[in-house]
């Protein structure tokens, strides 16, 4: 008798340091249906897991590398049952801090539902079978009452930038972009998040977006480029702004900058608080060889965050399309004139002659096409879809990828992405981001990595 209960004691011992229980590990396959094809697996949910050393930094940046929303739930889900008798709690934990509060219901009531059995199963797998016979519920309606009450957990919350080794700048640094001088460059990020109600009253306040210019302060703080962030501009001030930012003597110093614009926008131009439009081409133009010649060859880096259009990308439907949680809208403006071009200063002909732009790239949260310029979307709590996306590939992928290659991958993420705010036009909504390039060299940004050339 004895030793049958040192043997049990043994079995359960073994159990919680190895695995998770037995009832953790049945109430996750039992919903194993509902989780694959509702679980937003994102940076928010592994940053929780990692935080509880339930994943590893190599485990978090494997699962995101998965192509595909499903294959990063498949993944994850694998995974957990091997990561110990703490993995259940967390996961759950997880889900409360990203708004996935109903697949957490969902494993508690499968719990409960075990520990109402008599007999339990110990030849549980810890494998996570894809079962095709259970009967998917409803997702739960996020009410307006527990988004409100949901900022604090609802932050962007990301794992630091990955550091690029040494071995792979020797690999690279050759072919590519100088980007070894410290600080690696200047930022500015330009955010309009409150317009004038009597000279912008079209034009809504932008929920989320300062959410948006946070996200990128942190993730360029990171990547080595000190950043100057300026909210609330009207259109005379965001050219005064990148007027001064353009013509700093210190660029002379630097090997590249980052110009980050967030607001309200129609296609080539973003609006100002006081309704007024700031003309895309006169910001490139800002930046061209002719114009800031201490970046000459050197890569600009841009990033619009606003519409292109006020026309909802309703998508087309897919029998595997993911669900999406959060309060979405679109950051379309009204139509309006453009503002005069700023008056440009002479600033000679350099010795050997450039095209007049060059060594830009830009990424667009939302696409323009023949007939279509479309909305770009933003949660009212998380920021918009496409800071969110740059901002996981760049502190995931910036090590060892150039920021073309980051762009596409961002492109593949945003495809994937659904509006869910059920009852509003949003619901369903789709959206497509693009970028453009006249890069002549890959582009690395060399993360936290001194060069001794």
């Amino acid at each position: 008798m004895c030793s049958t209960v040192l043997l049990v004691h043994r079995e359960s011992k073994n159990m919680l340091e190895c695995g998770m229980l037995i009832r953790d590990k049945k109430a996750l396959r039992s919903r194993s249906t509902v989780l694959l094809k509702e679980l937003e697996v994102d940076a928010l949910l592994l940053q929780c897991l990692q935080t509880e050393e339930i994943l590893t930094e190599n485990m978090a940046e494997s699962i995101m590398a998965e192509q595909t929303s499903h294959n990063r739930s498949w993944r994850l889900l694998n995974l957990l049952p091997k990561r110990g008798p703490r993995a259940f709690s967390s996961f759950c934990s997880a889900l409360r801090e990203t708004e996935q509060q109903h697949l957490c219901d969902l494993l508690m009531q499968s719990q409960e539902q075990h520990d109402r059995e008599t007999h339990v199963d110990n030849s549980a797998s810890s494998a996570i079978p894809l079962s095709t016979q259970e009967e998917t519920p409803a997702k739960r309606t996020r009410t307006e009452e527990s988004m409100e009450f949901s900022l604090t957990a609802d932050s962007p919350i990301s794992s630091p930038v990955l550091p690029c080794s040494h071995e792979f700048y020797l690999s690279r640094y050759k072919q590519s972009y100088r980007m070894n001088s410290t600080p690696r460059g200047f930022a500015l990020v330009i955010s309009n998040v409150t317009f004038d109600p009597h000279m912008a009253p079209e034009l809504d306040q932008r929920k989320g977006g300062e959410v948006d210019d946070e996200v990128l302060r942190k993730v360029f703080t990171e990547l080595g480029y000190p950043v100057a962030v300026h909210r609330d501009l009207t259109a005379q001030a965001m050219r005064t702004c990148i007027e001064n930012f353009c013509m700093r003597p210190d660029h002379r110093t630097v090997d590249s900058c980052v110009v980050c614009v967030l607001s309200h926008g129609v296609e080539g131009a973003v609006y100002g608080t006081d309704g007024q439009l700031l003309q895309l081409d006169w910001l490139f133009d800002a930046f061209d060889n002719a114009h800031c010649p201490l970046l000459q060859n050197k890569p600009k880096i841009f990033f619009i965050q606003a519409c292109r259009g006020d026309e909802m990308d309703c998508g087309v439907e897919q029998l595997d399309g993911p669900g999406r949680t959060g309060r979405e809208q679109p950051d379309a403006g009204r139509e309006g004139q453009g503002d005069a071009d700023l008056k440009r200063m002479d600033l000679g002909t350099p010795r050997v002659k450039l095209p007049q732009r060059s060594d830009m790239i830009c990424g667009f949260a939302s696409l323009k096409g023949q007939s279509i310029c479309t909305a770009a979307m933003r949660n009212t709590k998380r920021g918009s879809w496409f800071i969110q996306e740059l901002n996981s590939a760049l502190r995931l992928r910036a090590k060892d990828t150039h920021l073309a290659d980051i762009l596409v991958q961002v492109n593949g993420r945003i495809k994937e992405r659904e509006g869910y705010a059920p009852g509003t036009a949003h619901h369903r909504c789709k959206e497509m981001s693009e970028f453009t390039s006249s890069l002549c060299k890959d582009l690395y940004f060399f993360p936290k990595h001194q060069s001794q050339y």
